[in-house]
């Protein structure tokens, strides 16, 4: 849905769109909880969700789903607090729910009253320790389980912790195994097999490590300046000393005294001499130089390997996976992996989790025939799907195929033209190339019909779109009748970057080559105005220009040059034009992860260093393009002046809403837009304390219960900041008890309105009331 459709939409469309964020959330953290009960984390997220949902409901009057959510988050947080241990009766009774909550937002798909009341007596049942016990609800069926374990959508599964010494000596001994010998201290644990120690450590001192023989490989590039200038000096000396020789030469036709002779022999001897012990300390720096540099790589290679894993790690439960998931599907599958010992960085195995399940579930369901079919043909009723990991130039290169019936061509053209993403003429033209494209569309499948793992439109684009998250790429190779092979290119380390340095404001900038389409100089000539916008000319087609200076909130040059340096950047489908005020060049950047309580910086992802020991943030083109949206959907985005002068507008008043709920947030953007005011929204705490320090506001209204920062922490950090702490704040929550409007108040709220009571003209009152009308 674009921006505008929003705004134009109904509260109940926006419910549904809420719900199916939110089920999606409940739907991956039950079935983590259901592998671990207690775990903290995602019980927080599942209890927010609920606890989202069951205000979204409420807000648009959908008493069903208030009735559903509250249950669940009862049971959440009966849980949170230790009072009720999951139970698979517990997880299974929750998913039921989810799925309810879903229907009850799909228009046209409501429940019964009956089957409402049932649920929720099934619920309190569940609640009650001494109830008798509760027949689970029906389960969902193994495909439907492997296929919502492994949805691209889910969250990655947490890593367990490691068994206790007792569990692992049990587990050996019935492998029949030695059992290792382990050692616990602070933060670490050493596990002694087969005569090698095995230490493992947390994911932050590594970090750290690596933080820190970064840093020590920049130090040592800045001896070079030193040894350039030692270097300088012996040639400066040696000049001098020449100089003096011919003084000498021109000197010995006159009489000197003896006086005067002693002292010429003089300075030529401690010239040489200076010139001598110049040369060997020199000579001394430049071998120390070599060496610490050479020092500080094999460090920092060395930390760089501490993170590095085997592939076969992201491989944990997939040749169960695809065995189990082809006999449920009624054919024969088996999976042959090579290279599962290609070290790759930790990170990049985490986000490659899901794509690949992805890739491996679409060549089982596509891709393999059914044995009889597989028969007719010539093949083996098993069918064989192969997973190469390799290194190639510094890539992690992977290569899934399948023996299958490839894709079928026809079929995929014909979808073309019923989708109408082509006309006939031209779909029977494209090559086999471009229609194998037209699988990475969002929302595009070859399945007529929904089943529980085909046809929900959730397909390669979603693979495409973490790929390139990971700064990578992904072809579709396939033959007609033999099979089917993905190409997948990605860096081999999260922690290095080559990327191109620009200055914007007199400050250095990074930005991934990865997400950089071109560089171009702009006269003023080549840009236009588009519906009052700037463009130029870029491929065909008028690509819009934007500032980097209001991107990143510096001040603007200010001697422009007459030519505009422009970084061109994409991001799928995405594409804008950065003016910069100067290219400083190509560098490979070691990324220095952002202090964590710094939180996320809006348009940045890392830090680095410069050879010189500068710093430059590296920038989070995603974001950025994000940025640039909001700045067009909000109208303020700033045209490129060149040598002209900006227009005074009639300023009007500022409010940010900050709700992690769409439904409340959107309602109360609405009314306020209405009344004339200029109204920005951010999802959570986090994000509305991001755009309080870079924007100004003359109102804040923020809900309490948010993920990542509360309202509570909110208005705390912003009346303890001197900009801040005259800001007027509104408090928005369902929580309506006088301990709760006294919470709020206490920790600087001006103003606390309950949701469960409020209506349109109760908001706008109490905003009127805080700071006036809408102009100033």
């Amino acid at each position: 849905m674009t921006p505008d459709q929003m705004r134009d939409a109904s509260l109940l469309e926006l419910f549904s769109l809420e719900a199916d964020a939110q089920t999606q959330v409940l739907n991956a953290g039950l079935l983590a909880l259901e592998r671990n009960p207690t775990q903290a984390d995602q019980l927080e997220a599942c209890m927010r969700a609920a606890h989202s949902l069951k205000g979204a409901a409420r807000i648009v009057g959908v008493d069903a789903g208030v009735s559903v959510a509250h249950v669940m988050e009862d049971c959440l947080v009966s849980a949170q607090e230790g009072r009720l241990l999951l139970r698979p009766e517990h997880i299974d009774a929750l998913l039921q729910g989810t799925d309810y909550l879903m229907r009850i937002a799909t228009p046209g798909n409501s429940l019964a009253p009956a089957d409402i009341e049932a649920y929720v007596g099934l619920m309190e049942r569940l609640l009650d320790p001494a109830a008798a016990p509760v027949p689970a609800p029906p389960t969902v069926s193994a495909v439907s389980t492997v296929s919502t374990v492994s949805a691209v959508s889910a969250a990655p599964e947490p890593s367990e912790p490691p068994p206790e010494a007792p569990v692992l000596d049990t587990l050996l001994r019935e492998a029949q195994m030695p059992a290792p010998t382990v050692e616990r201290g602070r933060g670490t644990r050493t596990v002694t097999e087969g005569g090698e120690r095995v230490l493992r450590v947390t994911a932050e001192r590594l970090n750290s490590l690596l933080d820190l023989s970064s840093k020590s490989l920049v130090e040592t590039q800045r001896l070079k300046p030193w040894l350039t200038g030692l270097q300088r000096l012996k040639r400066m000396q040696n000049n001098g000393l020449r100089a003096l020789e011919s003084l000498n030469v021109h000197l010995k036709e006159h009489e000197l005294s003896l006086e005067a002779q002693e002292v010429l022999s003089d300075a030529r001897r401690m010239l040489a001499e200076s010139q001598q012990l110049l040369a060997e300390q020199a000579a001394e720096l430049d071998e120390f130089g070599w060496q610490a540099s050479q020092r500080a790589q094999v460090l920092y290679d060395t930390a760089l390997a501490c993170r590095m894993r085997p592939f076969a790690d992201v491989l944990a439960g997939q040749v169960r996976m695809v065995r189990d998931l082809g006999r449920s599907l009624g054919k024969q599958v088996r999976l042959e992996i090579e290279g599962e010992k290609t070290q790759v960085d930790r990170d990049v195995l985490e986000k490659l989790e899901a794509p690949l399940t992805h890739l491996l579930r679409n060549a089982v369901d596509h891709g393999i025939e059914m044995p009889e079919q597989r028969l007719l043909a010539g093949k083996p009723a098993e069918g064989l799907i192969r997973l190469r990991a390799s290194h190639q130039a510094g890539l992690l290169v992977l290569q899934l195929s399948d023996d299958g019936n490839g894709v079928d061509l026809d079929r995929v053209r014909r979808s073309i033209i019923e989708r109408q993403l082509s006309p006939a003429e031209t779909a029977a033209q494209l090559s086999e190339e471009e229609l194998l494209t037209f699988l990475f569309l969002p929302g595009f499948s070859l399945r007529d019909k929904v089943t529980e793992l085909s046809g929900r439109g959730v397909g390669l684009d979603a693979v495409q779109h973490m790929v390139r998250q990971l700064r990578g790429a992904v072809v579709l190779e396939q033959t007609t009748g033999q099979g089917s092979r993905f190409h997948l290119e990605v860096p081999l380390t999260l922690s290095v970057v080559r990327s191109l340095v620009v200055e914007v404001g007199e400050e250095a900038y990074a930005f991934p080559l990865a997400h950089i389409e071109r560089m171009c100089d702009l006269e003023p000539d080549d840009i236009v105005q588009v519906e009052g916008r700037q463009h130029f000319w870029h491929e065909g087609r008028h690509v819009g220009l934007v500032a980097a200076s209001q991107l990143l909130q510096r001040p603007a040059a200010q001697n422009a040059a007459q030519t505009l340096k422009v970084v061109v950047i994409r991001e799928r489908d995405a594409v804008y034009g950065v003016a910069v005020e100067r290219f400083i060049g190509e560098r490979t950047l070691v990324v220095l992860p952002l202090d964590d309580r710094l939180g996320k910086v809006q348009d940045i992802s890392a830090g680095a260093l410069l050879d010189d020991g500068s710093v430059v943030l590296i920038v989070d083109v995603e974001d950025m393009l994000r940025s640039v949206d909001k700045l067009l959907n909000t109208g303020r985005l700033e045209r490129i002046a060149r040598h002209s002068q900006h227009v005074a507008q009639v300023a009007r008043k500022r409010v940010l809403v900050v709700d992690d709920s769409l439904t409340v947030r959107e309602l109360q953007r609405k009314l306020l837009l209405n009344r004339g005011y200029d109204v920005a929204v951010a999802v959570d705490g986090m994000d509305g304390w991001n755009a309080l320090r870079s924007e100004n506001f003359d109102l804040l209204i923020t809900d309490i219960d948010m993920p990542r920062m509360d309202g509570i922490e909110l208005v705390t950090l912003l009346r303890r900041d001197n900009r801040l702490q005259s800001l007027p704040v509104m408090v928005v929550s369902y929580k309506d008890r006088e301990e709760d409007r006294r919470r709020g108040l206490d920790a600087g709220a001006d103003y606390y309105l309950a949701k469960a009571s409020f209506h349109d003209d109760a908001l706008l009152d109490a905003v009127v009331e805080l700071i006036g009308g809408a102009h100033a």
